[in-house]
This record gives structure tokens, C-alpha cells and sequence, in this order.
């Protein structure tokens, strides 16, 4: 077994550019939106939330991951609602993003404490560790049982099923139970992810439309499924607590109001009246299991900022507004009243789908899906989640609904040769208690992200959290978890509900091999126990070659 000085070292020394390279740049949660399309030419406009412990919800763990931590078929040859497109020029990102200058990040170790500061590996290609792997030897059944053994002891882990298997095969090198389902919370996210990627050309962008309506003086309001678009100006916008830049700002509903104001006077129009359109989904769905408008809203295809009742909250289950498309709708009004267009009344659904051909008065877009992904990951979003869940439904020609998700997840999945025995999903969020995945199924998703052969599922693992640095890893991994020496060297989704834990990504080995990882965990335990004694499994692996 390879632990020890001399691997440790060597650790250092042969993953030092895995270190940066793997690493999501600190400081950077990207950000915003979430639609299917055909991606074609046209100008881009792009809000917030920031990492933090996942699903602690200041005891309400029964809601699952964070959603608000700042958490549609057309006709052939026509634009929908909903149906957008890439900006010119944009990548669909994956590697080669845009790295900023190495600095330092604060971190706080599990409990409390003053923050620590620690620097910031210096930044290259992303991903050069999978695009180099392997380095090492693979690891062993014996190695890993070895090196594993004293944190699998530990008590506070309840029943506790894992797998561990090397990324660049996708072979199992060792688990205990990782055939058994378990609930996965908000490592569901990452099956999402993965069907979203393999269904929608990553730059596809979101695109929220005002055009004239088909009564007379009537302006239609088109939800195009981005619950990011933001009624914040743009100095306000945060992502990751940090501001948003060109790749990550939301699409601006104030913008959306100058370009609809700008054509109605051109027009000769001064007053109008207002309708909203939400035909891209089916029907607007409350959460099965959290109807309370805290930590997830009614999933409708037009909403403002997440519907928070207040847009700026960073609070980790904000308050939701009752009826999020109406809240965007009124939101619209006021902003066209500041641009000089007077809205009679109130608005209100509209009576039937806009027309294909309606003459369109202004539109802005989303970031792009990779983009959305990586966001949605990094901070474990739950209504981007369930936007771009509802993507996956429209690409894969089902009900934008959680059934019709859940169904095109699903079939995406077994289409990759991803082991689906034993899986049930019922959300694309994980709030759902009733979601089951084997440990075996996800360590599969993350080596197909890290495959030669899926280069358009790389979003999924630079959205993952860097242990000690970003997103709900950000608290983790501090001085005194006993796995403070793996901070920068993991990436790993987060998942939590009530009694259980989750943790799934990817490490660097004592030799540079990477490898990914599950554990999922149920215990009585209190979450912050059960999940630093997850992170030291987790570690243990960095810090062995496990031969």
C-alpha cells in the first residue's frame, strides 16, 4: 500500500498540476438558466447563489439540498418558446474555461471557528488530470480495503455503502454494497446532469421572449423555463458571492423591458395590456415531497430570480413567492412603466400559446447549459435542477413534468450503458426521499464525464465542489475534520436529507491516478458527524496508491 512520506510526495509532486487543473477556479460558481433548443446563432444575456454547507437548512434537513443558496416540443423548423440559442462564439465549456489568478480562499472547519485562510492552487488547463490520467498504477482490492478500513469503522457513518472505481476505465476497484440502491438526496443531480449533457448541445441558451399578443394591444410574456432571469440591475447580480461576468450573468428582465418598450413606441404604442405564457411545461408542479414554497418553488417555465420573495436572500432555503409566474409577469409591468409603456390591469395567464409567428418585441438569453450545470452542481440549485430536468424531458420528446424528467433521465442513461438496476428517480433535484441509486451507478456517471469518449460531459465535473475551496464543499475538508490534507484534491457532489449523507466525485491518489467515488451513508448521526467522517473515506484515498 502506498501511503505514507514517500507516496504523499509523490502525491504532490505527480498530481501538482491535477491540482489546479481539476480544480473549479475559487471564487467562480457560474450561473443561471436552463432551456432545450437548437442551438443557432444570437446574442446571449445572463444570477446567484453561493456555496455553502449543502442541505444543512438550519435543521430542516428534510428539504434536501440547497436550491436557493444565494439551489416544450416544437414543430419541425420553427423556434418555440423555450427553444434558444448559443451567443456567438461561446464554447460549450468544459475544458479550457477561463481560469482567474491564483489567491486565497477562507475556509471554516467543521463547528465553527474563525475562517482560514488558504491558497489558492495556481490554475491550468482544466481538467488536465483526466486528460492525462492515468499516472499511477491502479489501485488495488487489497490497497483500498487496507487503506479504507480504519474510516469505514467509524460509528457515526450508520449503514454505509460505497464504491470506488478508476476514471479512466470505469472499472470497480472496490465498494461494499455499491450494488444496493440507497437514497442518493442531491447526488441525483448528477444523473440529471449527465442526460442533459448527452441530450443538448452544451451552448444552448435559454431564451425569455415578449411579443405581440393575439388580442389586439396585447403583449405576451414567454417563459422559456429560466429560473434565473433576474429583476436585479446588473451591479446587484452576485454568483458564488462573487459578480457575475460575461459567461455567468443571467438574462436581464429589465433589458427585456427596454427592448419591448423601445418596440412598442416605435410602433406607436403606449398602452398595453399584459399576458404570460407557460405552454413549455405541463402545467406549473409543486414539489411531491416539498410543497412549502421554502426550498423549492412551483415549477413553472417563467419565474424571476428563483422566486425568492427577496431576490438578494443568501439564505439556504429562502422563502418562495405562491405564484412565480405572476410575481415575473407584475415585475415586467413595473419595469415597463419605467420605460414609459403604460400597462393596463393586471396580467394574466394567456389563453393559448403564443403563435409561432408572433412578432417578436424583445428577448434575452441565458448562460449556457454547461454553464447552467456547472452552477447548478457547484451549489446544488434545486430549481436549476428542475429546470434543466425539464430540458432533459423536452430533448427526450417527454411531458416536461417529474415524470416526464425522471422518464428521459432514465432512458438517456441505459442508452449510455450506465447500470440503471435498482435506480428510481422521481425528481431531478434529490429532494425526493423516494429516489433510489446504487453507490456502482454513480461512480459510473463521473467516469463517463471523465471519458475520452463523452468530451460534452465535462460540465459535470468541473461543476463539482472543490473540497475546502468552493460551492457546498467550501466548510469542508477544514483544519480539524481529520481531512484537511485532501482539501483541493477532491471534487465531490454533496447530498443530504434527514438521516442520510451522500458524497460522490472524484480524487487524485498518492500516484496521480484519478479515481471516483461514492459513499452513501444513513445514520442517526447529525450531519455534520456523518459528513466529516465521509470526507476522511474520501481522503484516506488521497493519500494512499492503494497497491
Amino acid at each position: 500500500m502506498g501511503a505514507g512520506v514517500g507516496a504523499a510526495r509523490r502525491r504532490r509532486g505527480t498530481a501538482a498540476g491535477l491540482f489546479g487543473a481539476a480544480l473549479l477556479v475559487v471564487g467562480t460558481v457560474l450561473g443561471a438558466g436552463g432551456a432545450y433548443a437548437q442551438p443557432s446563432p444570437g446574442p446571449g444575456g445572463h444570477t446567484a447563489g453561493p456555496g455553502g454547507d449543502d442541505n444543512s437548512q438550519g435543521g430542516r434537513g428534510d428539504l434536501g439540498d440547497q436550491g436557493g443558496r444565494d439551489g416544450r416540443k416544437g414543430e419541425p423548423g420553427r423556434t418555440e418558446p423555450g427553444r434558444t440559442r448559443p451567443a456567438p462564439g461561446q464554447s460549450s465549456g468544459g475544458p479550457g474555461r477561463r481560469a482567474e489568478p491564483p489567491g486565497t480562499a477562507a475556509t471554516t472547519a467543521p463547528g465553527g471557528g474563525s475562517p482560514v485562510a488558504r491558497p489558492v492552487p495556481a490554475t491550468g488547463a482544466v481538467l488536465t488530470g483526466v486528460d492525462s490520467a492515468p499516472e499511477g498504477a491502479v489501485p488495488t482490492a487489497q490497497g483500498l480495503q487496507q487503506a479504507l478500513a480504519p474510516a469505514l469503522a467509524d460509528r457515526s457513518l450508520g449503514t454505509v455503502t460505497f464504491a470506488v472505481a478508476d476514471a479512466a476505465t470505469g472499472q470497480l476497484l472496490y465498494g461494499s454494497g455499491e450494488n444496493t440502491p440507497a437514497t442518493p438526496a442531491s447526488t441525483t443531480k448528477l444523473a440529471t446532469s449527465v442526460a442533459a449533457l448527452s441530450l443538448i448541445p452544451a451552448d444552448t441558451r435559454l431564451t425569455t421572449r415578449a411579443v405581440r399578443g393575439a388580442d389586439p394591444g396585447t403583449v405576451t410574456l414567454v417563459g422559456g423555463g429560466d429560473p434565473t432571469l433576474t429583476a436585479l440591475r446588473a451591479d446587484q447580480v452576485q454568483i458564488g458571492d462573487q459578480p457575475a461576468d460575461a459567461d455567468t450573468a443571467p438574462a436581464s428582465l429589465e433589458e427585456l423591458a427596454r427592448q419591448t418598450a423601445a418596440a412598442l413606441k416605435a410602433a406607436g404604442t403606449g398602452t398595453v395590456k399584459l399576458d404570460y405564457d407557460l405552454s413549455l411545461y405541463s402545467g406549473g408542479q409543486p414539489h411531491p415531497t416539498n410543497p412549502d414554497n421554502q426550498n423549492i418553488a412551483l415549477v413553472v417555465p417563467l419565474m424571476v430570480d428563483e422566486a425568492k420573495t427577496d431576490p438578494k436572500s443568501r439564505e439556504e432555503a429562502p422563502n418562495r413567492v405562491a405564484d412565480p409566474a405572476r410575481a415575473a409577469a407584475d415585475a415586467f409591468a413595473a419595469l415597463l412603466a419605467a420605460q414609459g409603456v403604460t400597462v393596463e390591469g393586471k396580467a394574466r395567464p394567456a389563453a393559448a400559446p403564443a403563435a409561432a409567428d408572433a412578432p417578436v418585441l424583445g428577448r434575452v438569453d441565458s448562460p449556457t447549459v454547461a454553464r447552467l450545470i456547472e452552477r447548478m452542481l457547484t451549489t446544488s440549485d434545486n430549481q436549476l435542477a428542475e429546470a434543466i430536468a425539464r430540458q432533459v424531458a423536452l430533448a427526450g420528446h417527454q411531458p416536461a413534468s417529474f415524470e416526464g424528467a425522471a422518464t428521459a433521465v432514465t432512458q438517456e442513461l441505459t442508452r449510455l450503458g450506465v447500470p440503471m438496476t435498482g435506480v428510481v428517480l422521481n425528481d431531478g433535484s434529490g429532494l425526493h426521499k423516494g429516489n433510489a441509486i446504487p453507490p456502482v451507478t454513480l461512480v459510473r456517471l463521473l467516469a463517463l464525464a471523465a471519458s475520452d469518449q463523452h468530451p460534452t460531459l465535462r460540465p459535470v465535473l468541473t461543476g463539482l465542489p472543490v473540497a475546502g475551496f468552493t460551492g457546498t464543499l467550501a466548510k469542508r475538508y477544514g483544519s480539524g475534520s481529520g481531512a484537511a490534507d485532501a482539501a483541493g484534491l477532491i471534487r465531490a457532489k454533496t447530498g443530504t436529507l434527514s438521516n442520510v449523507n451522500t458524497l460522490a466525485g472524484t480524487v487524485v491518489d498518492a500516484d496521480g491516478r484519478l479515481l471516483t467515488f461514492a459513499v452513501m451513508t444513513s445514520t442517526q448521526a447529525p450531519a455534520d458527524t456523518a459528513r466529516a467522517a465521509m470526507d476522511r473515506i474520501a481522503a484516506r484515498l488521497t493519500s494512499c496508491g492503494c497497491h
